[in-house]
């Protein structure tokens, strides 16, 4: 807010070593001392901005005297009725209206984030919670409190831990990645991931009847990342079976591109049953892809609402945050 960090100058700043403008700026104007500039451009009197201020004529003339000390500068002249401000007191009270119209402002928003009726929320999720859980969670906050402003990424757990940990995220619908502390976490498993196999209409595979997975390693793939928990529960399944993994792959964490890769060619992907409803679900995106009858399930680890340990959410995070939990509880 440019008039607050206008304000930090006239007050008490922090950052670059103040020059001797600044260091006069910071010795005593406060919030008292721009009510009391903008009613004397408003009133033109003396009498009339202290009895705005609550306070007698003498303590106004005070407050005026001590701007002026500060500012080293005569801020008002007195007229034979009132007085009037000067090329000085017309400018500092400029600045003072935008300072106490952002002051009113904060307090507007700093009630709304105590109701949970404003503020921001950044989370993130991976694919199938993110359909399941958080898109409609946000919805209905956002029919409740259309003031919150709602900012989700989708992506793998490992990305989305990492955003949290470098405050990107105020809470993740995720899994905590081997490779990390998890005592760096707070997390409450909310859900076991399914997973099934989807292709384009028509596929060979689309057949009707359940398929051995060993009819599958003649096609190409689309997989996630090595280190993602779908491709490791599709891999065990071809490990556990004493089966050859699959050579023709391609690589990507894009959905969009997963789907596309599906419908213009005879690839398979592994993906969350919850994406593979909405895509075939008419109110979803009514796609031309089929879920491929397997005989055999592909059950990813659970995942779970994970926060960052004693960071404390935010009023309109932890309202969402609350939300998802009631939901699955």
């Amino acid at each position: 807010m440019a008039a607050l960090r206008d304000f930090h100058g006239l007050s008490e700043g922090y950052g670059e070593r103040p020059g001797k403008s600044e260091t006069l700026l910071r010795s005593g104007l406060s919030l008292r001392h721009m009510r009391m500039i903008a009613a004397l451009d408003d009133h033109g009197r003396v009498s009339a901005a202290a009895q705005v201020m609550n306070i007698s004529q003498p303590a106004a003339s005070r407050m005026i005297a001590e701007m002026e000390a500060v500012l080293d500068v005569k801020l008002c002249e007195r007229l034979p009725r009132g007085i009037t401000l000067t090329p000085y007191g017309k400018a500092l009270a400029r600045r003072a209206r935008s300072i106490l119209l952002e002051m009113r402002e904060v307090d507007r928003e700093i009630s709304e984030l105590k109701a949970g009726k404003g503020g921001s929320v950044f989370l993130g999720a991976v694919t199938a919670p993110a359909i399941e859980l958080a898109v409609p969670a946000i919805r209905e906050i956002r029919r409740i409190y259309p003031r919150i402003e709602i900012t989700m990424q989708v992506e793998t757990s490992n990305v989305l831990a990492r955003e949290l940990i470098a405050t990107r995220h105020d809470f993740i619908i995720a899994r905590i990645p081997e490779d990390l502390n998890p005592r760096l976490f707070e997390a409450r498993v909310i859900g076991v991931e399914k997973a099934c196999l989807i292709v384009r209409r028509g596929h060979p595979l689309a057949k009707g009847k359940a398929v051995r997975l060993e009819e599958t390693a003649a096609y190409d793939w689309v997989f996630q990342s090595g280190g993602s928990p779908l491709r490791q529960a599709m891999e065990s399944n071809f490990l556990n079976r004493n089966i050859a993994l699959p050579d023709r792959i391609l690589n990507t964490s894009s959905l969009l591109l997963t789907l596309v890769m599906v419908a213009q060619s005879d690839a398979i992907a592994p993906v969350s049953i919850q994406v593979a409803k909405f895509i075939q679900n008419p109110e979803g995106l009514a796609g031309a892809i089929d879920v491929v009858q397997t005989e055999f399930d592909i059950e990813v680890r659970p995942y779970s609402l994970i926060t960052v340990k004693n960071r404390v959410l935010s009023p309109a995070a932890k309202m969402l945050h609350d939300f998802i939990l009631r939901e699955v509880g």
